[in-house]
């Protein structure tokens, strides 16, 4: 079903490039393109950094070098929070656990005993996180995640995408586990989402994987040869100036 039409669209500054999660097979080619370029490289793993290149190669976009809020790729005032995970069976896995970012109610709030109000604590991580949505949100129309779960010596990958949403902290319950770190729990389905760590202030979130994700295996690469890429591109010692006091 296509969008309505509103009086006040025309403040919108872009139209989706493709339906939420609906990747064209144009991206999802492009996506496996530069995975295979790395493997040709001889750069098999492949980083956050190396996934929000790919990811915006692939759309034509552009990876900032400094996120805005949340927004790591951007295209015509579209904006996506870009994720990589390693899982040894990226197929068929349920559930991802993603590091989202450092939150420190210390310096955003002046808590500095985090353990003396857990759920105040928690709160305070959570609207962190709400207030680096809104900051994407204040110069995009739309922030959305975009996951590759990987297994990059199988070639496998599972590729989806979620709105990036603002979460309601009254909605959960924190509590210490045995190692010291905080979780919250969804009061309502008493389901683990989050979880914070005292030390380092790292920010954790659980993620169901969609049924309708994309799967995909790629087939490796040779490895460029060394001599014969560097011949290839006409590579002479003259290429190499060295400078002298």
């Amino acid at each position: 079903m296509r969008k309505p039409r509103l009086r006040d669209s025309k403040n919108r500054k872009a139209q989706d490039l493709y339906p939420l999660g609906e990747f064209p097979n144009s991206v999802i080619s492009g996506i496996g393109k530069w995975i295979i370029y790395q493997c040709a490289l001889g750069k098999p793993k492949i980083s956050g950094e190396d996934w929000g290149d790919i990811f915006a190669k692939s759309i034509d976009g552009d990876h900032l070098s400094s996120p805005v809020g949340l927004a790591d790729v951007v295209l015509e005032g579209q904006a996506w929070s870009v994720k990589s995970v390693k899982n040894s069976n990226p197929h068929s896995c349920k559930t991802i656990r993603v590091i989202s970012g450092r939150n420190s109610p210390d310096f955003s709030y002046g808590i500095q005993n985090p353990h003396e109000d857990i759920q105040k604590t928690g709160e305070a991580v959570l609207r962190i996180w709400n207030e680096r949505v809104n900051i994407a949100l204040e110069k995009f129309d739309y922030l959305r995640t975009c996951f590759l779960v990987r297994n990059t010596n199988a070639l496998e990958f599972t590729l989806f995408e979620l709105e990036t949403p603002r979460y309601i902290p009254q909605n959960f319950e924190w509590r210490v586990n045995s190692r010291g770190n905080f979780e919250a729990f969804d009061k309502l389905a008493n389901k683990h989402k989050f979880t914070w760590q005292p030390h380092g202030s790292q920010f954790t979130i659980k993620y169901d994987v969609p049924f309708a994700s994309v799967r995909f295996s790629l087939k490796r690469p040779p490895v460029l040869d060394f001599e014969k890429t560097m011949e290839q591109i006409g590579f002479t010692e003259e290429w190499v100036t060295i400078k002298t006091n």
